[in-house]
């Protein structure tokens, strides 16, 4: 069986999409979602998307990161998404409902409301998601925040020097994340511009993660080190955050298509071979 996909990117950040709103696709397990992404064996990429009908909004996208694990959300997806439907659009994520709409070169999503409480992000016990009281080696009194999957924030002198592909795997399998979390570590570049780096969890460590971004965006403006609408600038580029508190946060950046294929269903439903 002959499957179509669509392989796009956002600031670097690369998904395979499959359609499958106006024809079935097969049952994705995580198996097959990481023999898809493996780089060597696969088609490569840092996400899977999988976008099929829904019953309450326009369709329903799907997210699995490269290491088979189905997720709330992804924002930088999200945008690649809204390039690709090419309308004005809402849509299901397991994460809550986001409204897409494209743009030149990108699009603008509503990414909805961060959510702070305890048991929102979540943790597993309660603290104050504001400044948490823990530490990880040099990364010490994160914010945590839900924007529709959970991040740890910390703020650092310097993004560039912290260790993060031997800290981030540490903290996101923390048992105070029961469902794991993301982890950023931003630095301040002006009164509305961060400098972010993001280990993701189930993908590691990546060219941009735009759910990171709006995250850290958030907690700055909370904590009074910015003023929105904040420039967020990754290793993949740049993307804009604006949030007021009380309201829904609206991301901006660019995305792109990079070529189109078909696959052999067969070939990856097994997952990667041992």
């Amino acid at each position: 069986m002959r499957i179509p996909f669509i392989k796009m990117h956002g600031l670097g950040n690369d998904f395979v999409v499959l359609d499958g709103r106006a024809a079935p696709l097969p049952v994705v397990t995580p198996q097959a979602a990481r023999a898809i992404a493996d780089r060597r064996t696969g088609i490569g990429c840092d996400q899977l998307i999988v976008l099929e009908p829904s019953d309450t909004h326009a369709f329903r996208m799907r997210i699995f990161n490269s290491d088979g694990g189905e997720v709330e959300a992804c924002g930088n997806a999200s945008r690649a998404v809204a390039l690709l439907h090419g309308a004005p659009v809402t849509i299901e994520t397991s994460g809550g409902p986001i409204a897409l709409e494209p743009l030149d070169g990108g699009a603008r999503v509503d990414m909805g409301a961060p959510r702070f409480d305890w048991d929102a992000i979540p943790l597993a016990y309660p603290m104050d998601s504001f400044t948490m009281p823990v530490g990880w080696d040099e990364l010490t009194a994160p914010m945590a925040v839900n924007v529709g999957n959970p991040h740890a924030i910390f703020f650092v002198d310097d993004a560039d020097t912290v260790p993060l592909e031997t800290l981030g795997p540490v903290i996101e399998h923390d048992p105070l994340f029961p469902e794991r979390v993301n982890v950023n570590v931003a630095s301040l570049a002006g009164p509305d511009h961060l400098r972010l780096r993001v280990w993701e969890r189930g993908a590691g460590l990546t060219q941009a993660c735009g759910t990171g971004a709006c995250a850290t965006a958030v907690a700055a403006i909370r904590r009074g080190l910015v003023q929105s609408p904040v420039r967020v600038t990754l290793p993949g580029g740049d993307l804009v955050i604006a949030w007021q508190a009380g309201g829904t946060i609206l991301m901006s950046g660019p995305a792109a298509e990079a070529f189109r294929g078909t696959f052999d269903w067969a070939d990856y439903a097994g997952g990667p071979q041992a």
